[in-house]
């Protein structure tokens, strides 16, 4: 038996033995040591005889050799490696950020030739190219789409209602609308369930290190597409700006592995990028690309990136991203001219502004800032009340969503239903205006698709305001909402019932299983909110009322998602008013502190609620109370494997457990030439994939030794062990090849990192977020040379602060006074 001794020799020996023989040997050795199972087997065995004679140790039937513990205890700290991925469950593990410096790595970095690394940097550019141009190609395509659909949509029902059909109009507009959210719903629940949502929690997990399965594959890339055009035409109050994210980074990992997964590219230039750090720059790349495709915001985009999603940065990576954007912002160029001298339907004409606010003169006093500081305050209060409501009605969702398919489906079409009959029959209520004499018959009232000035049920000569914001795509009804110099356009009637449906729509259709984000709903209440405040306050200020709806979906935005730069960013793009800078900044700021102070952002919400393992970036403040040793304590003995092992051992540690990482020991390492005295070496540590790769190429030896340099290069490639393996219990080994060998000194990693057991888990999370780590090696602080040379092995579900309470729940209670 291999197994190590996991806990303090001075608590266990002393809690099980009041006097024995046991307790003058343990003194021999400090009580702080990790001892190896070898040098206590014999006192291992007295102790095992005293207890079974006693009756306090009982044989476990279900034990195996190799998990078999020398004495009985209850292990504390454990996880459940489950999460929620879009609507499906699936089985989580992390990735392999961390260079493996084993024998083949080296070399190959040896061998590249300077043409060999020029290809590399050439190939990581084009790739970037190639997510810029293919994003821009599909959001322009989603617009378009997304305008035509609703837009012939709008204009029958506009027709219907001229000419008070109204029921005709209803059961149209319903029906139009449940069709296109049954297409998008079939579409993920059969194809795709991780397709639903927005994506941007699972590409947050997954830049953090956490693999989220089937997530950047070609069935999602395709469901993503037209799922979003379905909801976003169903009218439902979502927007496209999630799902283009999640689009770019599915463009990015597929042009990295060389397409989808079945009919993959074998290029040898792609060999470069089969791995996990390079794919996760590409991502990087693509979901900046998704953020300056939907809002036309490239600099946006960029700090969108670095400031939410990712969590490793370097500059090399900024100069890319900006690239990519670069790119995304000229294919929309290009199609935005060409649908200006083209027909492209009822796509909408207008440049890379979506709301341009440019013509209005910014002029405000140091009274405005307390005006500009009650919207702040508003929104953070109004984002942090959002979230935790949003957070309810995601578990009632879960549970709905849980009972199959087809409740999927139905809440889906109920959300539809609900929604489709309140943006047709609210305009009814609302009353008519007469339009402004100046304003020509073009322009008041609006009989086309969009405008500011919608006829609807209106004589002719007036119009229906609220009907300007409900019977119109949502992008339309932010650009009317923004509208500048329209004091007296809006009734305070309509806006507050816009923004009582626009609050009770966003959180009643975020969940369902169909593709959606967030930004335009957020956009869309804050507007509303923002442009009440402006009518209250408009005889105390001279800022005009579009500009308080702007400041209002800024504030409500940072109180939800608690992002400040980046937002800044692309709202100054979004409106093209540079003189919006100052009072942007100071109400996004302030929002953002007051949301602090009640829950955290929408996504940490999410991803919790998802359990999606991903740990933040400022550990708990108990955690400095808690030593890595103490947590090592509490797991699980940790598995070990000799440099040149039995392939039976290597099949029995595959087989019974489902640890990533395994370290490699060499015992009986000479300390100095003629000394008697032998230690016990931590050669390194061999990941799971690469075990399974050594078992697949038959890579045995029939003696135990060592093999040369030569001879592992004859078989494996740095590229063989980057591929991803299969399932262990496909691996076919014989009687024979049991007894044979494996030298696993050429796949270890010679260089892990490594903590001494008396760090505390507060600085080893920061250590294992910032390196983007999958293990860290714990080594004992006392050194010598019957001392075992690993104490336990730390992964990022051990550093999740809910698993580490549920182990030491003493920590979370507050110090009596």
């Amino acid at each position: 038996m291999k197994s190590l001794l996991q806990c303090h020799l001075d608590s266990w020996i002393g809690s099980l033995f009041s006097t024995s023989k046991l307790l003058s040997d343990c003194n021999t050795f400090h009580y702080n040591f990790k001892l190896s199972f070898c040098a206590m087997e014999k006192d291992l065995s007295i102790a095992t005889t005293h207890l079974m004679e006693t009756g306090e140790m009982e044989n476990d039937p279900e034990s195996n050799s190799l998990q078999q513990p020398l004495l009985k205890r209850d292990i504390t700290l454990s996880s459940i490696p489950l999460a929620m991925v879009g609507t499906k469950v699936s089985h989580i593990e992390s990735l392999d950020y961390e260079i493996i410096e084993n024998d083949l790595f080296k070399h190959d970095w040896r061998s590249r030739t300077k043409v060999e690394v020029l290809q590399y940097i050439f190939l990581k550019w084009t790739l970037a190219f190639l997510i810029g141009l293919l994003t821009g190609v599909i959001a322009t395509l989603i617009n378009l789409a997304i305008e035509n659909i609703a837009g012939y949509k709008i204009l029958a029902v506009d027709r219907l209602v001229k000419q008070q059909s109204y029921l005709t109009g209803f059961l149209y507009f319903t029906g139009a609308n449940l069709v296109l959210t049954l297409v998008a719903a079939f579409l993920c629940v059969m194809f795709a369930p991780t397709a639903a949502g927005p994506g941007i929690p699972e590409i947050k997990a997954y830049l953090n290190g956490v693999d989220t399965p089937n997530m950047f594959g070609a069935p999602e890339l395709i469901v993503k597409i037209f799922g979003s055009i379905g909801a976003v035409s169903a009218g439902l109050d979502l927007g496209k700006e999630g799902p283009l994210v999640h689009i770019g980074a599915c463009i990015a990992a597929l042009l990295g592995q060389g397409g989808p997964d079945s009919y993959r590219l074998k290029w040898r230039w792609l060999r470069y990028f089969n791995n996990d750090r390079d794919r996760r720059d590409l991502i990087t790349c693509g979901a900046a690309s998704g953020v300056c495709a939907a809002f036309r915001s490239p600099v946006g985009g960029v700090l969108f990136a670095l400031e939410e999603v990712t969590t490793w940065w370097r500059s090399a990576l900024l100069w890319r991203t900006f690239f990519s954007t670069a790119v995304v912002v000229v294919v929309l160029r290009v199609f935005i001219q060409y649908c200006t001298t083209r027909s492209c339907g009822l796509f909408g004409k207008g440049g890379l502004i979506m709301f341009d606010v440019s013509d209005v003169t910014v002029s405000y006093h140091a009274a405005d800032l307390l005006i500009v500081a009650v919207i702040g305050v508003i929104g953070g209060v109004l984002g942090s009340l959002y979230n935790y409501v949003l957070h309810m009605i995601l578990k009632l969702y879960n549970i709905i969503n849980a009972k199959g398919r087809l409740y999927k489906v139905l809440l889906s079409l109920s959300v539809s239903l609900f929604t489709s009959t309140c943006l047709y029959c609210l305009p009814f209520l609302s009353r008519c205006s007469p339009c402004d004499p100046s304003f020509p018959d073009s322009v008041c009232p609006t009989t086309g698709r969009s405008g500011n000035f919608k006829q609807f049920n209106c004589p002719p000569g007036y119009y229906n305001d609220l009907a300007s914001l409900l019977h119109c795509t949502n992008d339309d009804a932010v650009r009317n909402i923004f509208s500048t110099s329209t004091p007296t356009e809006y009734h305070p009637l309509s806006l507050i019932i816009f923004f009582v449906l626009y609050c009770i729509l966003g959180l009643f259709t975020f969940g369902i299983c169909v593709p959606s984000g967030l930004f335009l709903p957020i956009i869309l209440m804050g507007s509303a909110y923002g442009r009440l405040l402006g009518l209250v306050m408009g005889s105390y200020t001279k800022i005009d009322q579009g500009l308080f709806a702007v400041l209002g979906a800024a504030a409500l935005m940072a109180g939800s998602m608690r992002m400040t730069v980046s937002l800044c960013v692309i709202f100054l793009e979004l409106t093209n008013n540079l003189l919006l800078l100052p009072i942007t900044m100071f109400v996004l700021l302030i929002a953002k502190t007051v949301g602090d102070s009640f829950n955290p952002s929408i996504y940490e919400i999410i991803l919790h609620l998802k359990g999606l393992p991903f740990l933040e970036v400022h550990p708990e403040p108990w955690m400095r109370n808690l030593t890595v040793g103490e947590l090592a304590d509490a797991k699980e003995a940790v598995v070990t494997l000799s440099g040149v092992e039995k392939v039976s051992r290597i099949v029995e540690v595959l087989r019974n457990t489902k640890h990533n990482g395994f370290p490699v020991v060499d015992q009986g390492i000479a300390l100095r030439v003629g000394l008697p005295n032998t230690a016990t070496k931590l050669h390194g540590i061999i990941l799971r994939s690469h075990l399974v790769a050594a078992l697949r190429k038959k890579w045995y030896l029939k003696e135990n030794r060592k093999t040369e340099e030569w001879e592992v290069r004859q078989k494996f490639t740095s590229v063989d062990l980057a591929e991803k393996v299969g399932m262990t219990e496909e691996l076919e080994v014989t009687e024979d090849e049991m007894e044979m060998y494996v030298d696993l000194h050429p796949l270890t990693n010679t260089t892990p990192y490594t903590v001494l057991e008396s760090m505390s888990v507060a600085k080893a999370l920061v250590l294992f977020r910032q390196v983007a780590l999958r293990h860290l090696l714990i080594v004992p602080q006392y050194q010598g040379a019957e001392v075992f040379p690993v104490v336990g092995i730390l992964t990022r579900q051990d550093l999740r602060a809910h698993n580490i309470l549920k182990a030491f729940p003493y920590l979370a209670k507050p110090k009596s006074s």
